[in-house]
């Protein structure tokens, strides 16, 4: 099994490379298009589940609506428009036709051209609002809480697996709302489902923070995010949650008679993560060996390894192995026992930790006779011998320290990689040398935030939510500050 770059050579390729081997994701024959492959579309489904499980506890549904857009529609929201301008895939045709000089070809037919251009949905708070329209009429009709489970194309021109490619997986939720204060709670509670989600199953610690107002989701009013930090001292957006105020209310002429009987427009929010949620788990656990996947997202969490001579060694291990097998079972816990005969047990060593798998238990001989097995943590490669007995309550607790394990090791390293600095020397210093987040004091312009983002590449990441109030001075103007905001170079 051939060896990864090591992240230290090249950390794009590491992951790269890591990403195809592992069997997680490939490309497609269509430019910018990825092929998930069904171990990475296993962790997908285990995100997936687990969000899925957290919005319906908050009241949500789940909903589907058109991947098609009229262009009309597209356009009512002017800032949302302009905003996805630029990554919109377009119908114009319907229909396909025999090229008359070459009868092997299809064309376009010229005469199947749409009275109205389709938009193919980049995010579908257009077709959604439009629809809200013809289902709110009251107060009582309120709050509508709705989530989708989609694709989006989005056409990028630089992808990459997980990270930026021109379809995705994603799930939107679209909430209205009869009041101001009742959304802004909502924008905040799916924040923190987000939050606790990346901290909890994926053990990846992060920021609450809300945009600036020049990386704020285009039609809203505010938008408030998870950063997360990778390996490589890059940040990256983990979810986002959008207070949109009244504007596709009124952009699309959603209104309803409140309690007292006068005439208003809907409030509402927009929330979304992604299939790049992958991409941050590759890159916040990861080792030049392969993944390293916490517990709770591992597709299997536990893998037999038989160490065996002959078959008649191979049928007494196997014996124990499937003892095991249905005990870990019993307790909920994914395993499998790979008793394949065609590839030596360094090689499933060597392949399951690629896969990332979290416990790798070996049964030999000599295990039989002492009544042992050999266990191996992936996360820190660590072996131990253990008795057979009451083995499945030992596994069952070692999962969960893998877990806080995992968690705290990614905490440590995002805290060892927050810097303040106090000068834009300094600022630059610590982004080339050390990268990771930087907090330091804006002035709270956009000239400033672009002038730096154009010389350094670094962007301001978020206003931390649990930002304390400090008197300092701008990186570059000198004007007074009152906060510090986090910069760091992203994905």
């Amino acid at each position: 099994m051939a060896k990864l770059t090591s992240r230290a050579e090249d950390y794009s390729k590491w992951y790269n490379e890591l990403v195809v081997k592992a069997d997680l994701a490939e490309n497609s024959g269509v430019r910018g298009c990825m092929i998930i492959k069904p171990y990475g579309y296993a962790i997908w489904e285990k995100m997936r589940d687990e969000m899925d499980k957290k919005f319906k506890e908050t009241g949500h549904e789940n909903a589907y609506f058109p991947i098609f857009i009229p262009k009309s529609l597209f356009e009512a929201e002017e800032k949302n428009a302009e905003g996805f301008a630029k990554e919109c895939a377009v119908v114009t045709h319907y229909r396909l036709k025999t090229d008359p000089n070459n009868p092997k070809k299809l064309i376009v037919d010229p005469e199947a051209k749409l009275e109205e251009e389709l938009i193919v949905r980049p995010t579908s708070e257009a077709i959604i609002w439009n629809t809200y329209k013809n289902w709110i009429q009251s107060y009582r009709d309120l709050p509508i809480l709705i989530n989708q489970w989609a694709n989006v194309v989005r056409w990028e021109m630089r992808t990459r697996l997980f990270l930026r490619t021109a379809e995705f997986l994603w799930q939107e939720g679209h909430t209205a709302h009869a009041t101001k204060e009742e959304a802004i709670v909502e924008t905040e509670t799916m924040l923190d489902v987000y939050a606790n989600f990346a901290e909890n199953f994926m053990a990846i610690p992060v920021i609450r923070g809300i945009k600036t107002a020049s990386e704020r989701f285009a039609g809203a009013d505010e938008t408030y995010c998870i950063e997360a930090l990778m390996q490589d001292g890059k940040a990256l957006q983990a979810g986002t949650s959008h207070f949109l105020g009244q504007n596709f209310g009124k952009a699309f002429d959603v209104k309803f008679t409140n309690r007292e009987g006068k005439i208003e427009h809907a409030w509402g929010t927009s929330w979304g993560t992604s299939t790049r949620l992958i991409g941050a788990l590759i890159m916040t656990h990861s080792d030049d060996l392969g993944l390293i996947l916490p517990p709770t997202l591992a597709p299997i969490q536990v893998v037999i390894v038989p160490i065996f001579k002959g078959e008649e060694q191979l049928q007494q291990v196997s014996e124990v192995a499937f003892e095991i097998q249905r005990k870990l079972k019993e307790k909920g816990i994914s395993v499998k026992y790979d008793n394949r005969t065609e590839n030596k047990p360094g090689w499933k060593f060597a392949e399951y930790e690629l896969k990332g798998v979290p416990i790798r238990i070996a049964i030999g001989a000599r295990d039989l006779e002492n009544r042992t097995v050999e266990i191996a943590r992936r996360d820190n490669l660590t072996k131990e011998t253990q008795p057979l007995e009451n083995i499945e309550v030992y596994i069952e607790n070692l999962l969960k320290t893998i877990q806080e394990d995992i968690y705290k090791k990614a905490l440590n390293y995002r805290d060892e990689h927050i810097t303040e600095v106090n000068s834009y020397e300094e600022f630059k210093k610590v982004l080339d040398e050390k990268g990771g987040f930087i907090s330091a004091h804006w002035d709270g312009t956009d000239e400033e935030e672009e002038q730096i983002k154009n010389e350094t590449k670094a962007t301001i990441r978020c206003i931390p939510l649990d930002n304390k109030m400090e008197e300092g001075v701008s990186l570059l103007t000198g004007k007074p500050s009152t906060q510090r905001v986090i910069f760091a170079k992203s994905y």
